[in-house]
Formats: structure tokens, C-alpha cells, sequence
């Protein structure tokens, strides 16, 4: 297999973990968001994902498929041990809310092209653009430590879920943008024991390849 990844990107985070925890071998292959003004935008990479983003999983077979949802949604059901989303219906739904508010609250609003929007259209400098971030994070990590179960030693269970695979990249990101984490003290301890892991060592930013 083949996951185009930028070491930055948290939805690239999100599929290296998925990846590491189901113990899949897998070829990184760097794409740069930054550089000539992203390679992402490149008209072969756009062939592979018409979404002009990251990931994209190249599977065995040749079969292209992005989005790391549904690239974490196809590990799952390719790859079914360990599983990262419960089977108990009513489980599975409280996994996917937290994951969701990640993924479809949190991170949409506040992904590169959003701030590199907010410079080019609306004349927001580093300092606004930080206060965006910094506000959509804050409002979806209030929303997340309501559905948090306490007293668990994952986000939803005795093992990472999907739910843990969408957390900790997004408080990486809220370390990036200097949002107070002593506000979110179950994120804190959710991310502490997630990296005290293998799987989610080897997917950090900071030990991928390409790391600026």
C-alpha cells in the first residue's frame, strides 16, 4: 500500500495511526502542502484526489481511495482486529459523535485552506487567523468533554478507537495554535495515554520523514 501524507496534515495523522494499530505495512509518500504552493494542487496528485488534499491510500490492489474516515472505515472492515469502532450499535454511535465532532465540527474550519482564506480574501493577519483557530477548537473541545465518558482509559473504552484516532491529532494541532489544554483535562489524559502507545508514536508529525 501507499499513503500520500504531509507530516503536518491531522487527517494524514489520523490514517498513519489507524494504519500503525492494524499493524499494516505501508509506503509514505510525501506531499507538501506548502511548497510551490502545494503539491497537493499538482495535476498528477489531483488524478489521485480530486479533493486536492491529504490522505490518499493507494490499497494492494490499485484501488485509490481518500478521505480519512472512509480510508479508516475501509481499514476497519478490510482489517477487522483490532477493531476501531465498536459493533454495539449504541457504542458505535457515542464512538462515531465524538469522532465526528473532530472530524466534521472542528477540523473543517480550521484546515490550511481555511486560514490561508481568511489571508488572501478577508485581510486576517497571523494574529486573527490564530484567534479562529483557537475559537473553533475551544467551542469543539467543550462539546467533546460532554461526550466524554469519564474514568475510562481511552476516549470511549479499554482500547483506542476511532474516537482517540481523530483526538489526538487535533489537540496536536491545538498545541500548535496555543490553545489552553489545562481547560480540557480529560483530552490531556486521553492524548497522554494514546502516545504512550507504539502505534501513535510512530504516526507523530515530528518522527514522519518529511517533518520540516
Amino acid at each position: 500500500m501507499k499513503l500520500y501524507t504531509y507530516w503536518r496534515s491531522t487527517t494524514a495523522y489520523r490514517a498513519r495511526i489507524a494504519l500503525n494499530l492494524k499493524g499494516i505495512a505501508c509506503d509514505l509518500i510525501p506531499v507538501d502542502l506548502m511548497k510551490d504552493g502545494g503539491q497537493q494542487h499538482s495535476a498528477d496528485y489531483v488524478a489521485l484526489n480530486p479533493g486536492h488534499s491529504v490522505p490518499t491510500l493507494v490499497t494492494d490492489d490499485g484501488e485509490v481511495l481518500t478521505q480519512s474516515l472512509a480510508i479508516i472505515d475501509w481499514l476497519d472492515a478490510t482489517y477487522p482486529d483490532p477493531a476501531l469502532v465498536p459493533s454495539d450499535p449504541l457504542a458505535r454511535a457515542r464512538c462515531l459523535a465524538i469522532a465526528h465532532t473532530v472530524a466534521m465540527d472542528i477540523h473543517p474550519v480550521n484546515n490550511l485552506r481555511v486560514a490561508q482564506k481568511l489571508g488572501t480574501d478577508f485581510g486576517a493577519d497571523a494574529d486573527a487567523k490564530a484567534d479562529w483557530m483557537r475559537h473553533w477548537m475551544q467551542r469543539g473541545f467543550d462539546a467533546l468533554t460532554a461526550l466524554l465518558p469519564p474514568d475510562l482509559p481511552y476516549a470511549t473504552g479499554d482500547a483506542p478507537s476511532l474516537a482517540d484516532i481523530c483526538i489526538v491529532p487535533q489537540i496536536y494541532n491545538a498545541n500548535r495554535w496555543g490553545v489552553d489544554m489545562t481547560a480540557y483535562p480529560r483530552l490531556v489524559a486521553i492524548e497522554r495515554a494514546c502516545l504512550a502507545l507504539k502505534p501513535f508514536q510512530d504516526a507523530r508529525p515530528e518522527v514522519q520523514p518529511d517533518a520540516a
